[in-house]
């Protein structure tokens, strides 16, 4: 299974890629570049995990 930032720095036009980890709570996945949103939903979710939005 690959991690959350491996799959999400593979795609197209990001930039960098990082994930603060909550333990017990909510993480967070900091992106930068130009990737389409559902790449970086699709990536994330093949990756095993879910993108909940703010």
């Amino acid at each position: 299974m690959q991690t959350v930032e491996e799959a999400v720095s593979a795609l197209e036009g990001v930039e960098s890629a990082s994930v603060d980890l909550v333990p017990g709570g909510r993480s967070r996945l900091t992106v930068g570049g130009t990737a389409d949103d559902s790449a970086v939903r699709e990536a994330v979710t093949s990756a095993g995990y879910t993108l909940i939005s703010n």
